[in-house]
C-alpha cells in the first residue's frame, strides 16, 4: 500500500457506492489528484446490503435525468472495467389497491412520460401476466416500466472504483477521518489515523457517518440510520430470472428477484431509528439484531398478495441501517457554511439508483464552480441548522422512512417533529380554526375552518385525496375575499436580511439584475443571476436609507440566498448582511378594500399618489410604528405591514377587531398559492430556478442591462441576458387556464402542443376567481418565431392520462395590465 499523500487536490470521505461514483465521475473529467478514505472496508456501510432496485422515475424531471444516466452507466461498466456489475433490465411492476393509489400512479405516468420514460398504465389481470406470482385479488390496476432494472450494489461500487483507480484516484480503506481543516470560511484539509492531507475540496460521502463528518467541518446535516428490513427466501424451483420488481406500496412491501430466490422488502409506517448516540466504532459488515415482530404485519399481508411465500422457507431475515434524511431527499451540493465542502449523502434507500446520476452531478458540480443544472430538490442548502439536532431528526426520521411508500397526497405535511417554529401570530391563528403546514420548520397557517363549520373540540386537519380535499372550499371563501374586499396573511416566515454598511449598494448592484441604487423608500422587485442567467434568487429589495437595505425573500429559500449574497460580498467591502427573519413579523392586508380599512387605523395618507406602489413607509398603527411596504403577492392592492415582534400581537387584535366591519377574512398558505397562480406570479423552486433563464421565465422587465456598473463591476449574469437577447429565446414560461373547471393541477403534469408533449407544468393550482385549474411551464420557442406563434397553437394538460383542453397565455390571465395593485 502506498503512503497516504500529504496533499490532494480532492478528498472524497467515505467508499460506499456514492463516494465511488463521484471519484470515477471526477476521474472521468481529468482530475487525477483525487483520494478516496474509507474507514474499514470499500461497501462496508449501507451499500453492501442494498437491494439494489433500480428505478428511472423520480419526482422531477432532473432527479429522473439522473436516475435515467445511472441505468445507462452500470450498463456500460462492466465491458469498460471488467468487473460484473449485474445490472439487467427485467422492468418494474407497481401496483394500487385503492382508487387514490391508482390515481397517483396514473398522474405519475403522465409525468414520466413527459420525462421521457417507458411506462404503461396497465389491467389488474394486465399485472398478474407480467408477475405470475402476483395474487391481484384487490388490485384496482398498474403500472409497469419495462426499462427498471436491478443490480448487484457492491460489484456497482466496486466497478466504480476499479474505474477511478483505471483514471489515477487513490483509494486507501481502513482509513478514519478525525477532522476537516478549514480556514477563513473555505476547507483546507482533512485529518485522519494515518496523517493529515490538506485539500483544495473535501466530499463528504459519509452515508450514515455523514452527520458526524458534518460536525467536524462546522456544518449540520439532517441526518439518521434507521433500520431497514428484508428477508430472502430458500431457493424457488423454476423462479423466472427475468420477473419484474414488484411494489405494493400499499403493503409498504417491495418484492424482487434474488439468484433464484425472493427477496421481501419493507417500508414500515413507523420506523426505527439506530445509533442515535453513535454508530460503533468497529461497525463493519455488520448486520442489526432481528426484530420479527415488527416485520410479521409486513410478512403475513406478503403471504397473500405471493402465495409462494406460505410453502418457501426464509433463508436470511436481514435487518441493517441506512441512512435517512428529514424529508425523504438527499443531500447534495457545496455546504452553506464551508467552502469547497461538498455534500453526497442520505439517500434514504435509493442510493444504488441515484449514486450514477448524483456522482456525476456533484463531481461536474465541484469542477465547474455550479450545479450542472436544476438541483433545488437535493440541494444541501435547503436545509435549516436545527434539522440537525438529534431530538429533530430522531423523531422526523420515524416517518419519513414510511413515507416512502405512503401515498403520496398532493399537501401532505409531516406530522413528527413539528412545533419547531412559531410566528407571533400562531395562538391567534389556532383559536380562529388554522390548519396549520410546515415550512422551514416555520407553522404557517395553511387554511382556516370557518367557525360555523368547526367540530367541538376537534382541531382542523387534512383530509388527503387527489381529488378536492376538505379545505378545497374554505379556501375558495379565502381566495375570493382576498380578490373582492379584504383578506389578511401571516407572511412572518418570509426570510428577512439587513444589509449595512457604506457598499451595501454597490454589493447589491453587484448581485441583483434590477437596479436599486433607488431612493430610500422604494422597493425593488430583481432576480440574482448566475453567470448563465439563471435565476438564484428571486426576492425585493427595499432601501432604508444611505447604507441600509432590506432584502424579503422565501422562507423555505433563506440559508441558499443568505449564502449566495455573503459569498459575493467582496472581502474588501465594507458591508455586512444579517439574517433577522425572526426580528420582525408581518401581516399582509390585501384586497380592494384594504386601503379604505388601513386608513381608518392611521393618520398616515395611504392615497395612491402619497403612497405609490413599491414604496415602504413608517406608519402610526395602534400604539406602535409599523414599516408599510406596498407590494403584492396576491395580485390586489394592499400593505405588507412589518413590525417588531413584540408588538405584533397588539397590532392582530387591533386589525382583527376592526376588520370585522369590513369583512375582514383570515386567509392562508393555500389561498397566497391559487392567488399568485391566477397572477401568474412565479415561485422559486418550482417556476423558476437556476436552470431557468431570466428571460424565458418572463421576467425581463425586472433586469436592467443598461444600469450603470458599480464599484464592483456589471452585475452577474448581464453578458448572458445581453446574449439571449441577441439569439432569442430556446422556450418560454406561460400560464394555462384548463377550459374544464373540474380536473385539479398539482405540478409536472405534461403540457401537449398540437396533440404533442411539450414540456410539463412547473406548478399548479385551482383559480378561484377565474373558476378553473391554472398552472406555468415552459414551452419551446422555435428560432424566430413569436410570443404570437406560441399561442397560436391548440394547448391541453394531461391529467391522469386525460388530455384537458387548455388556453395559454404570456400575460397573467388575471388583471393582465396590472391594474389593480396600482389603483
Amino acid at each position: 500500500m502506498n503512503p497516504l499523500p500529504s496533499h490532494a487536490r480532492v478528498v472524497i470521505i467515505g467508499g460506499g457506492v456514492i463516494g465511488c461514483s463521484v471519484a470515477y465521475h471526477l476521474a472521468r473529467l481529468g482530475w487525477t489528484d483525487i483520494v478516496l478514505l474509507e474507514r474499514k472496508q470499500l461497501t462496508s456501510g449501507t451499500t453492501w446490503h442494498a437491494a439494489g432496485l433500480i428505478a428511472q422515475l423520480r419526482a422531477t424531471a432532473n432527479m429522473t435525468r439522473l436516475a435515467k444516466y445511472s441505468q445507462e452507466l452500470y450498463g456500460r461498466l462492466e465491458d469498460e472495467t471488467g468487473l460484473a456489475t449485474g445490472f439487467k433490465r427485467n422492468g418494474s411492476l407497481t401496483v394500487a389497491l385503492t382508487g387514490e393509489r391508482l390515481e397517483e400512479l396514473k398522474r405519475g405516468a403522465s409525468m414520466a412520460r413527459s420525462f421521457g420514460v417507458e411506462i404503461e398504465t396497465i389491467s389488474p389481470a394486465e399485472a398478474a401476466a407480467l408477475h405470475p406470482l402476483l395474487d391481484i385479488e384487490g388490485v384496482v390496476g398498474a403500472v409497469a416500466l419495462p426499462k427498471d432494472g436491478q443490480g448487484d450494489p457492491t460489484n456497482i461500487a466496486l466497478a466504480l472504483a476499479k474505474g477511478a483507480r483505471q483514471l489515477g484516484a487513490r483509494i486507501f480503506e481502513h482509513t478514519r477521518v478525525t477532522g476537516i481543516a478549514k480556514d477563513r470560511g473555505r476547507v483546507t484539509g482533512v485529518s485522519t489515523d494515518k496523517g493529515a492531507i490538506s485539500a483544495e475540496f473535501v466530499v463528504n460521502c459519509a452515508g450514515m457517518w455523514g452527520r458526524t463528518v458534518g460536525k467536524m467541518a462546522g456544518v449540520g446535516l439532517p441526518l439518521q440510520a434507521c433500520e431497514h428490513f428484508y428477508i430472502v427466501t430458500e431457493q424457488v424451483p423454476g423462479l423466472s430470472r427475468t420477473l419484474p420488481v414488484l411494489r405494493v406500496p400499499d403493503e409498504c412491501a417491495y418484492y424482487k428477484e434474488d439468484a433464484g430466490k425472493i427477496l421481501l422488502g419493507a417500508f414500515e409506517s413507523v420506523a426505527k431509528p439506530w445509533a442515535t448516540d453513535g454508530i460503533p466504532e468497529d461497525f463493519c459488515f455488520d448486520q442489526l439484531p432481528e426484530d420479527f415482530d415488527h416485520f410479521a404485519p409486513i410478512l403475513e399481508m406478503a403471504t397473500r398478495r405471493m402465495p409462494i411465500l406460505e410453502k418457501t422457507g426464509i433463508h436470511t431475515f436481514f435487518n441493517g441501517p441506512e441512512s435517512f434524511t428529514h424529508d425523504d431527499r438527499y443531500l447534495l451540493g457545496e455546504a452553506p457554511e464551508l467552502r469547497n465542502f461538498f455534500v453526497a449523502c442520505g439517500f434514504n434507500s435509493v442510493g444504488i439508483q441515484s449514486a450514477g446520476g448524483a456522482g456525476k452531478a456533484l463531481a461536474e458540480w465541484i469542477a465547474d464552480g455550479a450545479p450542472p443544472f436544476d438541483l433545488w430538490d437535493v440541494d444541501v442548502r435547503r436545509t435549516f441548522p436545527y434539522q440537525s439536532t438529534k431530538s429533530f431528526i430522531e423523531a422526523r426520521v420515524t416517518e419519513t422512512l414510511g413515507l416512502l411508500y405512503a401515498d403520496h397526497f398532493p399537501y401532505r405535511q409531516f406530522t413528527s417533529a413539528r412545533g419547531v417554529r412559531h410566528t407571533p401570530f400562531y395562538e391567534r391563528l389556532k383559536e380562529r380554526g388554522a390548519c396549520f403546514g410546515e415550512t422551514a420548520g416555520w407553522e404557517r397557517a395553511h387554511w382556516f375552518q370557518p367557525a360555523d363549520r368547526r367540530e367541538a373540540a376537534v382541531p382542523p386537519a387534512y383530509r388527503y385525496s387527489w381529488q378536492r380535499q376538505n379545505w378545497f372550499e374554505f379556501s375558495a371563501e379565502e381566495h375570493r375575499a382576498v380578490r373582492t374586499g379584504l383578506g389578511m396573511l401571516d407572511m412572518s416566515a418570509f426570510g428577512k436580511f439587513r444589509v449595512e454598511g457604506r457598499d451595501a449598494e454597490a454589493v447589491l448592484q453587484r448581485v441583483s439584475a434590477n437596479d436599486v441604487a433607488v431612493e430610500p423608500g422604494r422597493i425593488v422587485y430583481t432576480q440574482w443571476l448566475n453567470e448563465r442567467g439563471g435565476i438564484e434568487a428571486d426576492l425585493t429589495v427595499t432601501r432604508l436609507d444611505e447604507h441600509s437595505f432590506l432584502v424579503i425573500t422565501a422562507a423555505a429559500a433563506v440559508t441558499r440566498d443568505l449564502a449566495w449574497l455573503t459569498r459575493h460580498i467582496p472581502a474588501e467591502a465594507h458591508c455586512m448582511a444579517l439574517d433577522v427573519t425572526s426580528g420582525e413579523a408581518c401581516l399582509a392586508v390585501m384586497g380592494p378594500r384594504s386601503r379604505d380599512f388601513l386608513q381608518s387605523l392611521t393618520t398616515a395618507d395611504l392615497s395612491n399618489a402619497a403612497f405609490p406602489f413599491g414604496t415602504a413607509r413608517t406608519i402610526e398603527l395602534g400604539m406602535a410604528l409599523v414599516r408599510a411596504h406596498r407590494i403584492t403577492y396576491v395580485g390586489e392592492l394592499g400593505w405588507e405591514l412589518y413590525m417588531p415582534t413584540e408588538f405584533a400581537r397588539q397590532i392582530f387584535d387591533l386589525l382583527v377587531d376592526a376588520g370585522e366591519a369590513y369583512g375582514l377574512r383570515l386567509a392562508g398558505v393555500h389561498a397566497m398559492n391559487s392567488l399568485r397562480l391566477e397572477k401568474a406570479y412565479r415561485d422559486f423552486g418550482h417556476d423558476i430556478s437556476d436552470e431557468d433563464h431570466v428571460l424565458e421565465a418572463g421576467l425581463g422587465f425586472a433586469v436592467k442591462v443598461d444600469k450603470r456598473a458599480g464599484r464592483f463591476g456589471d452585475f452577474l449574469g448581464r453578458a448572458a441576458v445581453n446574449a439571449r437577447k441577441q439569439a432569442g429565446l430556446g422556450r418560454r414560461l406561460l400560464q394555462f387556464q384548463l377550459l374544464d373547471p373540474q380536473p385539479l393541477l398539482y405540478h409536472a403534469e405534461p403540457i401537449v402542443k398540437d396533440g404533442e408533449v411539450a414540456g410539463y407544468l412547473a406548478s399548479g393550482g385551482y383559480g378561484h376567481h377565474l373558476g378553473a385549474a391554472v398552472g406555468l411551464g415552459y414551452v419551446p420557442r422555435e428560432a424566430g418565431a413569436t410570443d404570437a406563434d406560441l399561442l397560436a397553437a391548440r394547448y391541453e394538460i394531461e391529467v391522469a392520462g386525460q388530455r384537458i383542453p387548455a388556453m395559454a397565455s404570456v400575460r397573467p390571465l388575471y388583471d393582465p395590465m396590472g391594474a389593480r395593485v396600482r389603483q
